[in-house]
This record gives structure tokens, sequence and C-alpha cells, in this order.
């Protein structure tokens, strides 16, 4: 069986690489039909592995649907797939056609945000206000306080940090990917766990989008410290602030025409809907623009959309085609850009189980005594700091940034894609034994999704 395997993918790979440069000169010559081939057959791909690994997840491991796609992702990469049958990945996934890929990976994940901001739920923010700002700056300030002791010791081993770095830029960017939560993945396991409309929900959601927000402007800092210039830090914190504050004072104001529209039409007309998809697609590219990340403009405007009937109609014409078919793209691509045979001896083994500690004890442990003081229940802080430990896919794109800018290197690299993915996995059968299962014992929770309607 396994020689007819081998012998199929084989002959693919022969036919995919018919249809690319057989060598790195030969790449200026890729015509658009070579990625058009290329991108059809890898979203079909891409599909059929989310959907199998996903159902998997949630049938062995009780993992949501997004945790099985997370590792779909690692396992179309050169982690599993591309160590099996190297060629056939290689033919499969060409370096040339990424840039398609990555296109729909960021239209997917940030497609799904603006989903996710339609569901906030401001009067929740409201009343655990004092919660969530305590649970955020605990989840800010004792990575940093972390990063601060173990960055010396990181420094001493040669190739984790670029050897020109200075340590307060270590420090702050070990801080930065410790601090962070992966916000697209805590959305979508709120979402599959029946949490978007509770208050623990929408606490952990905002804690964790501050959160993600002050990493990045961090990163921005390190990067021009480290090269960039003094205007990327200026201008991503600045315009960030500057897009927040607009939508604050005018945003409602602006969009509250679109929801008068739906309600008095019945539903969402086709004009409509391409009004709402520009106004994404400009938030959007404010937010790439001033450096932060796409995904936070998506979810800000959603956070502002009219309610009610506006929201049903939206969420039945864009959820199915970016959950199913877009957001798939954005954890492939990053799985592409995954190695997890870097961390190849005991000491590096060793340095990689303790960054992995220290920030399970930095996020989890800071963010649930930080709500415990503010009078939430053992419980419910318990709920808290599980979710809030998960550093999924924002984690892989911040320390991408960190390696293509020469910050950190492929081992240090490696250390922290493997503290993403035990912490994503950990996070959900933890808030299940820590708070789910009562909570949904007592009917304050509704079942856990079915894995076939997922």
């Amino acid at each position: 069986m396994s020689d007819i395997l081998a012998a199929t993918l084989k002959t693919a790979s022969e036919v995919l690489s018919a249809h690319g440069p057989a060598t790195k000169a030969a790449a200026h010559s890729y015509a658009p039909g070579d990625f058009s081939v290329h991108f059809f057959l890898q979203l079909a791909v891409i599909l059929l592995t989310c959907r199998v690994v996903g159902w998997l997840g949630q049938k062995v491991l009780k993992q949501p649907q997004v945790v099985g796609e997370m590792i779909a992702g690692v396992v179309l990469g050169p982690s599993l797939l591309g160590l099996v049958f190297p060629d056939f990945q290689a033919a499969l996934f060409p370096k040339e056609t990424r840039n398609v890929l990555y296109v729909g990976a960021q239209l997917g994940v940030g497609l799904y945000m603006f989903m996710v901001g339609t569901s906030f739920q401001a009067d929740h923010f409201r009343a655990k206000a004092k919660s969530a700002m305590s649970v955020s700056f605990a989840g800010i300030a004792a990575p940093f306080a972390i990063a601060a002791l173990i960055t010396p010791f990181l420094l001493k081993v040669p190739g984790l940090f670029a050897p020109t770095i200075s340590q307060a830029n270590a420090t702050l960017f070990m801080g930065a990917c410790i601090a962070l939560t992966a916000f697209p993945m805590l959305a979508r396991i709120i979402n599959e766990r029946g949490l978007a409309k509770t208050s623990l929900g929408t606490l952990s959601l905002t804690a964790g989008a501050f959160d993600d927000a002050c990493s990045w402007c961090v990163l921005a800092v390190v990067l021009a410290t480290f090269g960039g210039g003094p205007g990327v830090a200026v201008l991503a914190i600045g315009g960030g602030l500057s897009y927040v504050a607009f939508m604050v004072l005018f945003g409602k104001r602006i969009l509250a025409p679109l929801g008068r529209m739906v309600e008095r039409e019945g539903q969402m007309s086709p004009t409509v809907l391409a009004l709402t998809l520009m106004a994404f697609c400009l938030s959007a590219f404010l937010m790439d623009a001033v450096g932060i990340h796409a995904i936070f403009g998506g979810f800000l405007l959603g956070v502002f959309m009219p309610r009610g009937l506006f929201v049903a109609e939206l969420k039945k014409k864009v959820e199915p085609l970016a959950v199913v078919l877009l957001l798939p793209m954005f954890f492939t691509y990053s799985g592409l850009n995954t190695r997890m045979d870097m961390v190849n001896s005991p000491e590096l083994l060793l340095i990689a189980l303790g960054v992995l500690a220290a920030s399970i004890v930095a996020k989890w442990g800071a963010c649930y005594v930080a709500a415990r003081v503010t009078g939430e229940a053992h419980a419910t802080a318990m709920g808290i700091g599980a979710l809030m430990n998960s550093r999924g896919l924002m984690e892989l794109i911040i320390i991408n940034i960190g390696l293509q800018k020469g910050v950190i290197g492929p081992t240090l690299f490696s250390m922290l894609v493997l503290m993403a993915i035990v912490t994503t996995v950990m996070a959900s059968p933890l808030f299940e034994v820590v708070y789910g299962r009562k909570a949904r014992e007592s009917g304050e929770l509704g079942a856990v999704p079915d894995p076939a309607s997922a």
C-alpha cells in the first residue's frame, strides 16, 4: 500500500513540476496559468486535510475544529508532508505560488475577525471593564517581567538571537511573544464553545485583543530600533490609536444607514453587501498600512456594525465562505513556514521546555490572579487564564516577522513554534476541565457543537 501511495505521489509530483520552474533561473518565467494550476489543487488539498484532521481532532482529542485546522497546516508543511514526501510537497507548494496563498490567507482571517467583531457584546464589556483591563494589564506585565529574567540567558546561547541585537530589543521581542494571545484562535474557540455572548467570552476576547495590539506595537518599536527607523513605531502606534478614536466617535453614525436599509428591505441586498465588504477592505487596508495587522481593522469595523437583522443576514452570506474556504488557507500558509526539526539536541530541548513553562506561568498564572483580584470566581478566573494562554497563529505571524527581519534565528523560531502549538492545543481541554464542564452541567453554557456540524 505504501509503495502504491509513494508511486502516486511521485507521479503527481512530476505532473505538478511540469507546470513550475525547474530551476531558480526559470522562476522569472512562471506563467499566470501555472499559478492557477497550483492554486486550485492546493485549495482542494487544504480543504480535504483541514476537514479530515479537524474531524479527527474533535473525535479523538476533543479539540475544536480550529485546532485541528492549525495542526493540518503543519501537516501540509515541511514538518510532516515535506519530511515524508519532500518532492511532492515542494511541487504542490512551490515558493513562487505562496504569495497567492498568502493573500487568500489574509482575506480569510480578516473576514473571520470581522464576523467575530459583529458578535461583540459592548454591554458585557462595560459590566466587566475593570476585570478586562486588569486581566489585560496582567497579561502584558507578567510576560515582560518573565522575558526580562530569561532573555539574558537566551542571549548566551549562540544562534537564538541576531548577534548584533541589544538586550533591550531581545527582551522586548520575547515579552511580545509571551504576551500574545491567539486572537483569531481565541475568537473561534469562544464561538465554537458557545461563549460568544457570555461575559467570560467578551472579557477574554477584549483582553486578548488589547494584549495583541500592545504586542504588535512593541514589535514595531523593536523593528524601528533594530533597523526599521523610528517612523515604523510612530506610524503603527499613532495610526492605530487614531483609527480607534475615529471609529469610537463616528463609526456607528457612519454605518447606521446600512442597518436601516436591511431593516427596510427585510434582507441584505447585493448593494448593501458590496458596501459592507468595501468598508471591510478599507478598514483592513488602513490597519495593514500603518503596520498593525489587517485582522484588527476587520474586528474593529465589526464591533461598530449595525446589529439585528443586518448581522443575521451578514452571517448567512459571508461566514460560511470565510470559515470553510478561506480561513484554512491562513493555517496552511503559516504551517508552510513551520519547521519542527530545528530543536535537535538535549540542551535545546531543555531550553524549549523552559520557554514553554515560563510562558504558561506568565500568561495563565497572571491572568488568573488578576481575574480573582477583581472579584471573578475561581472557576471563571481559571477559564479566563486557560483561554488567554492560547497563542496560536498570531504567535506564528509575529515570530515569522522576527525571523524574516533577522531579530531571531531559526532555532529560537522553532522553540516559539513549539510553545505556540502546545499552549493552543492545551487551551480548549483545560478550559473544559476548569470551567466548561461545570458550566454546561449547570445549564450556563450549551453543549459543545457536534463534530459533524463544524
